[in-house]
């Protein structure tokens, strides 16, 4: 993987905000082999504690804890739900409303590793969706996790039948191109095959608002330059 630079958001004396791109990994795999954003912390900070983590092909808001008391209070207010977290997501599919909310608990495959299911004997998981913009097949989507489990988004929105769009695990995995979007799309004389606008997980960590001790932080992620590109080539008639 070519050299990554560490996109920071806001940096103070307790904490750190990134904006991950995706495929790159919140915390070391049990591998080792693929550079993490801890690393990277590590490298350039010295100390750095894990608040919360992303999958690795969701872009996006995650945030690092530069001493033990801000690790400690942010850990509570991730586990006490005093953190108000937001996602933006493209979809497939068109709603019939344009927001609702899912109250579904989810658990783990008992044969899938590392996959995630809906199920009556599961955590309790919630979520709330509302819809910020229609396109021919698809939604640009803004989600609030209440609860913070594995997959939740991914799980959710593949239960009421509108996975993430490149979702290998709960959807499609098929890539988005052009030619698809367009009726006449022609693939440019420089080119023997068309090129995906779109092949990776199209969920982005965007917003999270809290208070930690008297300090207010409402922090934002931008767009990736990816689905920044895809919605622009949707929104062209």
């Amino acid at each position: 993987m070519a050299k990554i630079g560490l996109d920071i958001i806001h940096e103070d004396d307790d904490l750190v905000a990134i904006n991950k791109p995706p495929g790159v990994l919140s915390i070391p795999d049990r591998l080792g082999k693929d550079i993490s954003l801890k690393q990277m912390l590590i490298e350039r900070f010295g100390k750095i504690y894990v608040v919360h983590r992303i999958d690795r092909d969701t872009s996006g808001l995650i945030l690092f804890a530069k001493n033990e008391e801000s690790h400690k209070a942010l850990s509570q207010l991730f586990e006490g739900r005093d953190i108000e977290k937001y996602y933006t997501g493209l979809v497939y599919g068109n709603f019939t409303t344009s927001s609702g909310n899912i109250n579904a608990p989810i658990t783990e495959h008992p044969a899938k590793n590392g996959k995630m299911i809906i199920h009556r004997k599961g955590k309790d998981s919630e979520t709330d969706y509302e819809v910020l913009e229609n396109f021919k097949g698809f939604s640009w989507v803004k989600f609030r996790i209440h609860t913070g489990r594995t997959h939740q988004i991914r799980v959710h929105m593949q239960h009421i039948g509108h996975s993430i769009v490149c979702d290998e695990l709960y959807g499609d995995p098929k890539p988005v191109f052009i030619s698809a979007l367009k009726n006449n799309y022609k693939l440019s004389k420089h080119d023997d095959q068309e090129r995906p606008i779109l092949s990776r997980l199209a969920l982005h960590s965007w917003q999270l608002k809290f208070k930690l001790g008297e300090k207010e932080y409402n922090l934002e992620a931008e767009l990736p330059k990816d689905l920044r590109a895809t919605m622009q080539q949707m929104r062209k008639k």
